[in-house]
């Protein structure tokens, strides 16, 4: 299994963060206080960007740090980069007027 380096701090975090270029096809350990998991990852992932480290459900909450960050805006699975593509972000947002 290959060691790369990664940033996984709670179990219930959706997503880890690469501290290395990942590259596609590449198996990784990613490790919390209480977890590790083995993730396959399925397309590069850079320095700094998230990957997925279980499938997220198209309008699921993505969490990183134990806060949530956004929501899937399709199905995502588990190994996948993880970015403005497939995540819509729920803070800041000026264009949308609160319930």
């Amino acid at each position: 299994m290959s060691e790369y380096k990664t940033l996984y701090l709670s179990r219930k975090d959706s997503v880890a963060v690469a501290l290395a270029e990942i590259p596609a096809n590449t198996s990784v350990v990613v490790k919390s206080d209480l977890e590790e998991l083995v993730v396959a990852i399925l397309e590069p992932i850079r320095f700094g960007h998230k990957f997925a480290v279980k499938a997220i459900k198209e309008g699921e909450d993505i969490i990183k740090y134990g806060e949530v960050i956004g929501a899937a805006s399709a199905f995502i699975p588990a190994g996948a980069h993880v970015h403005v593509h497939n995540l819509e972000g729920k803070r800041g947002r000026g264009d949308k007027i609160a319930e």
